[in-house]
């Protein structure tokens, strides 16, 4: 299931249990649509078992890559899986390059696909992210390939994960046909590559995060905190997750970066979390704060549950403080004297205040979007820091001693935000659009001209620049001349977009675009064989699909232009029965293009 930050399969509602023989902790948790934490001190154990990619004889942190994961990332991208494209890793182009290599050249192949699509089509629900990661979840219960069985019964896994099991035979018949296992091979090393790389980075953050908070490294404690590698997912997205004892973070990297901040934060939560919900009968006394929250743009969740909502704000708090914020730390010059102290003191004071000012603004921020006592737990965390003892052996003083008056009196004064912020995990700076990218949002924004320079510039450069696709900018240069009522040009870079592009979906589409033309100029016949043409590409997505058929059955029409009345010729009458009459006729609408 997803939550705000980090995405949680489930909540932890049960303390730790600590073991006066034994230095290992047990802690689990139940399904978010339980009735919430418990009240005494008896745990609850999740349903969810482990995933199977957690390896309970292995180390508590690990940093993989999964061929399982792979398998289930390539079938959604071959079924129109498009989302953070343009910012992933160049691997993911060049895997998608491969299978759909492999789709053009065994019929049998592109039937696997299709019906794998239909499936992923049919039980898209939402529109937004959770329609991918209810499939990355079931990855993670899944046995290795060529298997690809369920690692647990189906009452044992997150409920998320359930709702799509039955793709199983599907993925596992597509992975058969067009080969997954041989290109996981053959792309392996650059998956090693990356994770070598992402090695130093993520120790650096995790022992970082030890050293602020004074906690021993991770020692076997029954828990695992594990991030996978996956650069087929889009990078916009970190997908952390929460199964019992086990955080499992999927990242999707580029050029040898992921979102340390946000694994830091669900890191937070592997460390925070069962010092908090070991205290959990400690927090009732919390409660009243709850319906001082209840117009703040929380998730029900966060408004419901007080020990969730202190994790959360004691997270932010920790963050706040620790944030990067753009002001560089006072450098004492390198001919300093003693009598220069006053001035250095002033000068340090004088970036401490710009700094601190900067992080009270995050906090003031964080309040207002609900998260109530994070100013309580950053003026904390301040004293904290002067302290030599460890967050473990603070966190009860942090829960005892909470004025909870003069806290409630602090909410009853927060004007709350109107809208949240959105998951933290998918704030990203929007990307600037470059190239044939900003052609077509250009050409979506009805500006042609625009549109059509940007293509005919990408067209003179293809000849050098093997990363610009001539197809692609043909199509666009199409899409703007039949906007422009030009149908000659348009016809002749459809059939150019046809021969020239790599892309499935842009030669599906521009044989499309070719039928309904042609079927405005009464040339019934040489559309349907565009239609059947667009059919045979199988670019697996439902629109491409849909569309095509449509066209075979019925001719398109636009503003009740009929050729019922003005039949085309015979193939006696006219030498070139495929060729468009050379009468203006009424264009197909250009509104709404595929995305390539």
């Amino acid at each position: 299931m997803l939550v705000n930050m980090p995405i949680r399969s489930a909540k932890l509602s049960a303390l730790l249990l600590l073991s006066s023989l034994l230095s290992l902790s047990a802690f689990a948790q139940a399904q978010q649509s339980s009735s919430g934490s418990t009240s005494g001190n008896a745990p609850v154990y999740a349903k969810e078992k482990a995933p199977s990619l957690v390896d309970p004889a292995g180390p508590a942190i690990s940093l993989v890559p999964s061929e399982t994961l792979f398998f289930m990332a390539s079938a959604l991208n071959s079924c129109g899986y498009d989302e953070g494209l343009a910012d992933s890793d160049p691997i993911r182009q060049h895997v998608r390059n491969q299978i759909n290599a492999a789709l053009t050249t065994s019929e049998s192949a592109r039937d696997k696909r299709d019906k794998l699509c239909t499936f992923i089509a049919q039980h898209r629900m939402t529109g937004s992210v959770k329609d991918v990661t209810q499939y990355i979840s079931l990855a993670l219960y899944l046995t290795p390939p060529p298997d690809l069985e369920t690692s647990a019964e189906l009452p044992e896994m997150p409920p998320d994960a359930t709702q799509v099991v039955e793709v199983l035979p599907l993925l596992r018949d597509f992975a058969l046909a067009v080969d997954l296992h041989g290109i996981w091979l053959t792309n392996r090393h650059s998956y090693d590559e990356i994770v070598n790389t992402l090695h130093d980075p993520l120790t650096k953050m995790i022992v970082g995060t030890n050293v602020y908070l004074k906690m021993p490294a991770s020692t076997y404690d029954g828990r695992r905190f594990l991030v996978v590698v996956e650069p087929l997912l889009s990078p916009r997205t970190i997908n952390a997750r929460i199964y019992g004892p086990d955080f499992v973070v999927v990242a999707s990297p580029v050029q040898g970066t992921i979102r340390m901040a946000d694994v830091r934060h669900t890191y937070l939560h592997y460390i925070i979390e069962p010092l908090l919900y070991s205290r959990a009968t400690a927090m009732d006394r919390f409660l009243p704060m709850l319906k001082y929250v209840h117009d703040a743009p929380l998730e029900y969740q966060y408004r419901s549950d007080i020990v969730d909502l202190t994790i959360e704000c004691l997270i932010k708090a920790i963050e706040a403080r620790t944030m990067d914020t753009g002001i560089a730390n006072y450098v004492l010059p390198p001919d300093a004297k003693r009598s220069d102290f006053a001035g250095i003191e002033h000068d340090k004071g004088v970036i401490s205040a710009k700094q601190e000012a900067v992080r009270q603004t995050r906090v003031r921020h964080e309040t207002t979007q609900g998260w109530v006592l994070t100013p309580y737990f950053y003026e904390q965390i301040v004293n904290f820091e002067k302290d030599p003892a460890s967050l473990k052996d603070t966190i009860g003083e942090l829960v005892y001693t909470m004025d909870i008056d003069h806290e409630i009196n602090r909410i009853k004064h927060v004007e709350f935000d109107q809208e949240a912020d959105g998951d933290p995990l998918r704030r990203i700076a929007p990307r600037k659009l470059t190239g044939l990218d900003l052609a077509e949002a250009r050409l979506g924004a009805g500006d042609t001209r625009t549109a059509q320079a940007l293509a005919q510039e990408a067209l003179r450069v293809a000849p050098t620049d093997t990363s610009v696709d001539a197809g692609r900018a043909n199509f666009i240069l199409a899409r703007a001349a039949a906007m422009t009522g030009q149908p000659e040009q348009a016809i002749n870079g459809f059939r150019k977009a046809v021969t020239q592009t790599s892309a499935p979906r842009i030669r599906a589409w521009a044989h499309i675009y070719l039928g309904r033309m042609l079927d405005l100029d009464c040339h019934r016949d040489s559309a349907i064989g565009e239609y059947k043409a667009a059919l045979e590409v199988r670019d697996g997505q439902l629109d491409t699909r849909l569309a095509a058929e449509r066209g075979v059955k019925t001719a398109y029409s636009v503003n009740g232009h009929s050729c019922e009345a003005e039949p085309a010729s015979s193939a006696d009458d006219d030498e070139d029965d495929d060729a468009p009459a050379a009468k203006p006729a009424p264009q197909p609408k250009p509104a709404a293009p595929p995305k390539p």
